[in-house]
């Protein structure tokens, strides 16, 4: 979802739905190498990771109510379930608008608390499946209380310091791979790739893998 139609958002789960996440002419045999400029982008300005020697970083910058998000999730976190040992798999939502912050605290409080890997999948499924209107504070606190998180220590989870920090630091992972639409991919603080780049997000993983290579051997 390009970042200039975040305005035009109140689009439906059955037309994420429909989405061509998994379409591309060729199989992975049969697949082009990825081209700078064409599938991906170099950074011209590396972002500093932390992930330690030998290990590279993939960035997955994605928003709640963005319906292509909601198509990927699924294929995306069967890949990191699979990833490599070496790749850290950073999920870092984005807010190109102020009322995206709620949902964007929102994943930091579940990372905080331990409760991502519980709560990620199902805020998706509430949004896109359920139809439920979750882009408040107020509101995404009643949803995590009848989820097993109860509604007071989620408030205060979300107004903490900690989370605080952890959005603007998102913001800056956002502007600092020039994040235009999401989902999106940074691969190593040095590359960037989405659907609009490669055509489907499956082929932008394919690409993520080519420059985890790439990084890899030196290159």
């Amino acid at each position: 979802m390009k970042r200039r139609d975040f305005s035009f958002a109140a689009v439906s789960a059955a037309t994420a739905a429909t989405l061509p996440l998994a379409a591309h002419a060729q199989g992975p045999s049969g697949a082009k190498k990825p081209v700078e400029g064409t599938d991906y982008l170099s950074l011209d300005k590396r972002v500093p990771t932390d992930v330690g020697t030998g290990k590279i970083e993939l960035i997955e910058f994605f928003w709640y109510s963005c319906p292509h998000c909601n198509a990927f999730e699924p294929t995306f976190s069967a890949w990191v379930k699979a990833a490599p040992k070496d790749v850290v798999v950073q999920r870092v939502p984005v807010r190109f608008r102020d009322d995206f912050e709620a949902q964007q605290r929102a994943y930091y409080v579940f990372e905080s608390l331990g409760m991502a890997d519980a709560m990620h999948g199902k805020l998706f499924h509430a949004i896109h499946a359920e139809h439920q209107q979750l882009s408040t504070a107020p509101a995404l606190a009643a949803w995590a209380n009848k989820n097993g998180l109860p509604e007071k220590k989620f408030m205060d989870t979300f107004n903490s310091f900690g989370v605080a920090a952890k959005a603007r630091r998102a913001t800056q992972l956002q502007d600092a791979f020039k994040v235009q639409g999401v989902p999106a991919l940074g691969v190593a603080g040095r590359f960037y790739t989405d659907g609009s780049l490669t055509q489907t997000m499956e082929r932008a993983l394919q690409v993520a893998e080519y420059l985890m290579g790439e990084v890899r051997r030196g290159r």
